[in-house]
């Protein structure tokens, strides 16, 4: 653990542990995915791609062998409607970028996906993704800003008990980028931060944003319109996904995150908010 610095962050997480306490008691409960089966979505639209795609996929498709689930990888969009996405128990948006959704009605089935209680996990540029759709930035728990260059910073726990932090070291040095992002969800649970202490010292570009002070969130969870939530800001470099300690990191998302089962009655979206 470490010592809070920063006020605003202190009452964020207080409110967020509280919040968590009264929601669910069962919050760091996970399933068995044995038998279970993700999507793996990497689509980008006009802008950046990063080339870590690729990597990401090869070590979820490990993941998946090692632990009993299917992966099925896509950058198809057309394949978001309820017929199809009922047949997963979660969806990992792994580096998708920028507007992925062609039509209003892919937009509504990813919706009633997780109205049906659907898990979704993002990883890294996750954040980037459709940054003009409000309920999607909500869902996934904010909207990327900016980032300092590629650097070794700090990582600190500040939920250790939750299955995706409790492989994490006390103090976890990562070369990565720090991710600032903006319209955050005031509801989301963080469970991880950089300290980004020396990130602000070594900046000589345009400042670093200081919503947060001195400890940023860059992992967190939460349950959003009827299903559950992880994401991860973690995993710019080619060789996070194959370092054991940050793929047993996304292993213990998508076991927090994923449905058991999924029930359809429960969704209700026509059209996207």
């Amino acid at each position: 653990m470490f010592q809070m610095k920063s006020g605003l962050l202190f009452l964020f997480l207080i409110c967020a542990f509280f919040s968590g306490k009264a929601q669910d008691k069962r919050d760091n409960n996970t399933v068995n995915l044995k038998g279970m089966r993700v999507l793996v979505f990497t689509k980008n639209g006009k802008g950046f791609v990063h080339d870590n795609i690729p990597e990401s996929i090869k070590a979820l498709q490990l993941l998946g062998s090692q632990n009993g689930f299917a992966v099925d990888t896509t950058t198809n969009a057309a394949l978001f409607n309820d017929q199809n996405l009922r047949k997963y128990n979660a969806i990992i948006f792994s580096n998708s970028n920028n507007q992925v959704f062609d039509t209003e009605a892919q937009k509504v089935a990813l919706m009633r996906f997780v109205q049906a209680g659907g898990g979704i996990v993002g990883i890294h540029i996750a954040c980037g993704t459709e940054r003009q759709w409000t309920w999607f930035k909500q869902m996934i728990g904010g909207s990327f800003l900016m980032h300092p260059k590629l650097q070794e910073f700090p990582v600190l726990p500040v939920e250790a008990k939750h299955p995706s932090v409790a492989v994490i070291p006390t103090v976890w040095t990562v070369q990565d980028e720090c991710y600032f992002l903006r319209d955050m969800n005031p509801t989301m649970r963080v469970l991880m931060v950089a300290d980004t202490k020396k990130l602000r010292e070594a900046n000589t570009e345009k400042p670093l944003p200081d919503t947060f002070g001195r400890y940023v969130p860059i992992v967190w969870c939460n349950t959003y319109d009827g299903g559950r939530q992880w994401n991860t800001t973690l995993g710019h470099a080619k060789s996070s996904y194959t370092d054991k300690i940050y793929m047993q990191h996304i292993l213990g998302g998508l076991k927090w995150a994923a449905a058991d089962k999924l029930d359809y009655k429960k969704a209700y979206a026509t059209k996207s908010e």
